[in-house]
């Protein structure tokens, strides 16, 4: 087994995660060896990158041409699942529809890396977080917080230590919150930065999205970083309800 391997394994997903969407689906990819200009950008990288950005931002127009971005299906899904936990979905929007929301005016322009990753959560219409995996302090899991865990985050141009609601959907790791109400803030601590060369992304997926749909938007965003680097070392990884791993 792989260092990446052995870190996916000890990835979690509580029970009470699976009560509340018994059929939430975590497809986990762990990556090693990219280049650091994946998260500072130049030459041929920048180009793939805005490549796949101006796909995404053309898909993203046509389907919003024809329905409002919250009625489309996983949209509409995430949603209902914030209010669940108590979240409002109009206030604190999951990942793809505040990507979804931004592609009329253009999707941002952040880094190689993290335009990969945006663009293929609007080209299979599923939320994608993308963080340093070496700044991890033990392995990721999902739950519902008790409101004690702390996060760190920015508010106000400054750095601060949040915590979030009880019950809420958090990912988290032995160091606190890395990401808050299951997709929609990304904690500082483990975001992708200049060096980063380890990195984890998590694909999250609920009905009606099937696990085909769910593979294909894995493997086309393994297939977009080993452009990057065809040297990759990648580790996938799916948690469900029945723990029932997808073929790679």
């Amino acid at each position: 087994m792989t260092d990446l391997e052995a870190f996916l394994a000890s990835a979690s997903v509580d029970q009470a995660v699976f009560a509340l969407r018994p059929e939430y689906r975590a497809l986990l990819i762990g990556v090693s060896g990219l280049p650091r200009s994946a998260s500072t950008g130049g030459g041929p990288i920048d180009a793939a990158a805005d490549e796949v950005l101006l796909r995404a931002e053309t898909v993203a127009r046509e389907l919003l041409a024809e329905n409002p971005v919250e009625q489309l299906p996983h949209v509409a899904a995430w949603r209902d699942a914030y209010r669940q936990f108590g979240a409002k979905p109009q206030r604190t929007r999951n990942s793809l529809e505040a990507l979804l929301r931004r592609a009329e005016s253009g999707l941002p322009r952040v880094n190689p890396l993290t335009d990969i990753y945006n663009a293929i959560s609007v080209l299979h219409q599923v939320p994608i977080g993308g963080e340093d995996l070496s700044a991890y302090v033990g392995p990721p899991r999902l739950g519902r917080a008790t409101g004690s865990e702390p996060f760190d985050t920015m508010a106000n141009g400054a750095v601060a230590v949040e915590r979030p609601e009880p019950g809420e959907v958090i990912w988290c790791d032995d160091g606190g919150v890395t990401c808050r109400r299951w997709n929609w803030r990304q904690g500082r601590r483990t975001q992708l930065a200049p060096a980063t060369t380890n990195a984890l992304f998590i694909l999250d997926a609920l009905s009606p999205m099937t696990d085909e749909a769910l593979t294909a938007a894995g493997d086309e965003l393994i297939d977009r970083l080993r452009g990057l680097e065809p040297e990759l070392s990648v580790a996938v990884r799916v948690l469900g309800a029945g723990n029932v791993r997808l073929p790679s």
